[in-house]
């Protein structure tokens, strides 16, 4: 069962989950998406070892072979890559839901709804979430205007925060050359984090 027919088809809409089952299902979510990303990390690799392999080899046909599997190798990694945006879509719905759920059940005493969503909009996410074409980015702001959180949604817990940037910003560094020491590098990337997130921990 795919992630659509689960949203509309299983006996407990997501919408109607607890934390707890939202929790469980985040987490199963996280190691396939990590799982994925460990296979498409190790194809990165070999298809380096193949192309630089490539590069030495004087016979023809043998270079004609590696050029296969080059291309082999690099059709699994986009379908991998097309499973991955979807996990990540998946998983940052229901991270999404969960922290609905947190503060509507915090906010039920004064009769908020906050954290309640309709059939309607779980229909729409589906959809969302099947459309390869919407990347993870995109995805993440028509999530928040489906589910209408917007600013009241801590700015740490999105898909790519500004802390995140941060992070990228110091990884193009690196690439670049201007930030050559990988230590200093993470600890400017983890200090620029720390940075971003102590104004959610008050």
């Amino acid at each position: 069962m795919d992630f659509f027919d689960w949203l509309t088809k299983r006996k407990k809409p997501i919408s109607q989950m607890s934390r707890t089952e939202l929790r469980r299902q985040e987490l199963l979510l996280e190691k396939d998406r990590n799982q994925l990303l460990k296979k498409i990390t190790k194809i990165a690799g070999d298809k380096q070892t193949l192309f630089e392999r490539g590069a030495k080899e004087a016979s023809p046909e043998v270079r004609r072979v590696l050029a296969q599997e080059f291309e082999l190798k690099t059709t699994e990694q986009l379908m991998l890559g097309r499973q991955l945006n979807i996990r990540s879509k998946e998983m940052m719905t229901v991270s999404r839901l969960r922290m609905l759920r947190e503060n509507a059940d915090r906010a039920r005493g004064a009769g908020s709804k906050l954290g309640l969503i309709s059939e309607k909009d779980m229909l729409r996410l589906g959809r969302l979430i099947e459309n390869d074409s919407i990347r993870t980015e995109a995805y993440q702001e028509r999530l928040d205007e489906v589910l209408s959180i917007g600013a009241e949604v801590d700015q740490g817990s999105t898909g790519l925060s500004e802390a995140g940037q941060a992070v990228l910003s110091i990884w193009e560094k690196m690439d670049a050359g201007t930030l050559k020491d990988s230590s200093e590098a993470f600890e400017e990337a983890d200090r620029r984090v720390r940075e971003h997130s102590a104004p959610a921990e008050g």
